[in-house]
């Protein structure tokens, strides 16, 4: 272990966590005026927040929970984050077939009323109580773009097809889909651009408080380079580590604890044609999603179980991989199997233990605890969903602006992400756009890139004439341009960064291909910083 004499920083904020809630608020603080670093030990978004159900959604089940603050909250931010991304966002329609055996899971305030005054429903969630959600899910956060729910005849629309014949019935509403990884990305990079410092691959071996400030020690885990950071004020947003952060790294006497639950997904081959969305109510009260995928493929999920160790990689277990299988064959014509699945992945959602009696049941809302009692203060951050990531930095702002008074007010809401400043209806028009601009791309290879980058495509590309411009060739789409970009401006360092963060190739490229973008990459790496040194 080596250090650098004579190197330190000294900033405002120091955050800890790289993932949707850290970059969050990097930016939000940076724009009002503090001086910002953060730390993350691996990639950008290499946890929680690339192991998403893809959604911006309010949470209709939270209903059920009665977390009305919340899901009011979350259906608002759907719209503002819409406009804010339409490129790597953008609106859904999901389809919630009907059929009497559908139930309450069994620890939801709403399943115990009606339990009590409705005994002979037995559980069962009539279609008036679901109608009366959806009603409420149309109203609470107010909509200007995405339109309301809707009843659909499954006998006759597009959208009963793959289903089977006993569910005749739907109701349809609307929520959004998002590239959850590329959202904190975009996150970093505008904090970035803002003046913050952002360090991925860097390790905070010890934060000890020094009188009114922290000490911040961290280690770049390539070259084993040790240094010291000085900042006012600490935010723990370590995600799954949070807690470790806590009682490791900070020495904290806090009494909060987190809840780790674990969400597992499976993806698929295609299993339908059309564009939407299923919310499949399961017996056992559960819901769970299916979602059109990457184009060609579909994504089901998620579970619920407790993960107890934060250091173990979440996988999708057989149990889980079944449970998932077993779920969406109650509702799909063709019953699924083992062999239909192309990829699974799992993710931990770093609950705030609140003592609920089950994973499912635990809230999902966030809780921000400043602890200042040693002196210089630090806020952790507990829970949140993807969808309330803005609101979160705006919240954690408010406790940081108690310390630094001179914060500006907040600003983020409107303003667009790199490559988001165009309107969500233009996205089509800016796809064909792009083709005519660049003849030789494929309706796929555009549609993804606009997807990925939006009004930042040309500056990916270039002023090129041809594919072979481009340079090399990584496979299904995947080329030396757009690799160079996401080396030099969105912190990509390896091909899993590549093919599973800043993108989903991965579901399409070979072992030989990606072991061959790998080893490009780190040539490229020591290409880069033998010039640097010259």
């Amino acid at each position: 272990m080596s250090s650098v004499s004579g190197n330190r920083s000294q900033t405002d904020l120091f955050i800890i966590g790289g993932g949707i809630n850290g970059c969050g608020i990097a930016r939000d603080a940076v724009g009002r005026g503090l001086t910002v670093a953060l730390a993350e030990m691996g990639d950008l978004a290499s946890a929680t927040s690339s192991a998403s159900t893809k959604l911006f959604h309010g949470g209709l089940r939270y209903l059920e929970y009665f977390e009305v603050r919340l899901v009011r909250e979350a259906l608002i931010e759907r719209e503002v984050l819409l406009k804010a991304m339409p490129h790597i966002s953008w609106p859904m329609r999901f389809v919630l077939p009907y059929h009497k055996d559908m139930r309450f899971e069994n620890s939801t305030p709403t399943s115990r009323l009606l339990n009590l005054f409705m005994p002979w429903m037995k559980g069962r969630r009539p279609a008036w109580l679901i109608r009366l959600g959806l009603f409420m899910y149309d109203n609470l956060g107010g909509r200007e773009i995405l339109p309301g729910t809707s009843t659909v005849d499954l006998t006759r629309g597009p959208e009963g097809a793959p289903l089977q014949d006993r569910f005749e019935k739907a109701y349809e509403y609307s929520d959004c889909w998002v590239e959850d990884s590329r959202l904190v990305v975009l996150n970093a990079r505008d904090a970035e651009a803002r003046g913050a410092e952002i360090m991925t691959r860097t390790k905070v071996l010890s934060a000890t408080r020094e009188g009114d400030q922290w000490r911040v020690t961290v280690q770049d885990m390539h070259t084993g380079m040790v240094r010291d950071h000085f900042a006012k004020m600490l935010v723990n947003a370590g995600g799954p580590w949070v807690g470790d952060i806590i009682q490791g790294k900070i020495r904290s006497n806090s009494k909060e604890g987190v809840r780790l639950v674990r969400g597992s997904h499976i993806v698929t081959r295609k299993l339908y044609d059309h564009d939407k969305c299923y919310f499949f109510q399961g017996t056992d009260g559960r819901i769970i999603f299916a979602i059109p995928y990457e184009q060609d493929f579909t994504l089901i999920g998620t579970t619920d179980a407790e993960h107890d160790d934060p250091s173990v990689k979440p996988v999708c277990t057989d149990e889980e991989r079944d449970y998932l299988l077993d779920f969406a064959s109650q509702y799909f014509e063709q019953s699924l199997s083992r062999d239909d699945i192309v990829w699974t992945y799992s993710g931990v959602r770093p609950l705030y233990d609140d003592g609920a009696s089950s994973a499912t049941a635990a809230t999902r809302d966030y809780t921000l605890k400043v602890d200042d009692k040693g002196g210089a203060p630090v806020l952790n951050v507990f829970g949140g969903k993807i969808t309330t990531y803005r609101r979160l930095a705006e919240s954690a702002m408010e406790h940081i602006a108690e310390v630094f008074p001179q914060a500006k007010t907040k600003w983020t809401a409107g303003v667009p992400l790199p490559g988001g400043d165009f309107a969500v209806a233009d996205v089509e028009a800016m796809i064909a756009d792009l083709q005519r601009k660049y003849p030789f791309l494929t309706p796929f290879w555009a549609r993804r890139l606009m997807r990925a980058y939006g009004s930042e495509v040309s500056k990916v590309l270039g002023d090129v004439t041809n594919v072979a411009q481009l340079g090399r060739d990584f496979g299904a789409t995947l080329t030396e341009a757009e690799v160079r970009w996401l080396m030099e401006r969105e912190y990509a360092q390896t091909a899993e960064d590549v093919i599973w963060r800043r993108s989903k190739l991965g579901l399409r490229l070979t072992a030989d291909e990606v072991a061959a973008l790998d080893q490009w990459m780190k040539d490229a790496t020591v290409q880069g910083a033998a010039a640097a040194a010259q």
